[in-house]
């Protein structure tokens, strides 16, 4: 297994409004017009999962543990690897905490070289996405 990880991001708002609203995949209606549609295509998600196409064919990762308030936790379902990705949050006052994603993926040996740098800017620039969403009360 491969495992990459993000820098740790600060979000300005309290770890649990960033928990509820990453727990529920359908949160991800609030802020889909800032999504650019040339980076993410083909879109889809419900309440336990998210689907988008890559350049690697459909990936499909569904949340199979929600670790109040500190954690949610993914697995693929439709990927060309089997991968893991899970987002840790962790309070850093009343009102602002802290992020950071791991992927973990089993890459076959002849992969790893290639898919290194690719999954250590997905790692990033997942975290820098998920730091930039207003994760305010009213709209979760």
């Amino acid at each position: 297994m491969s495992k990459f990880e993000s820098k740790i991001k600060q979000v300005p708002y309290p770890q649990k409004n960033v928990f509820d609203m990453l727990s529920d995949l359908s949160n991800i209606e609030r802020v889909r017009d800032r999504i650019p549609e040339d980076k993410i295509k083909n879109l889809t998600f419900d309440r336990d999962s998210v689907s988008i196409s890559s350049p690697m064919g459909l990936v499909t990762l569904r949340v199979v543990e929600r670790d109040e308030p500190k954690c949610v936790k993914f697995e693929t379902e439709k990927s060309p690897v089997p991968m893991n990705l899970w987002i840790q949050m962790l309070p850093t006052s009343d009102n602002e905490s802290k992020l950071k994603v791991t992927i973990s993926a089993d890459l076959p040996f002849f992969m790893a070289a290639m898919a290194k740098k690719p999954l250590e800017e997905a790692v990033e620039k997942i975290a820098e996405a998920l730091a930039i969403i207003p994760y305010d009360k009213t709209n979760i």
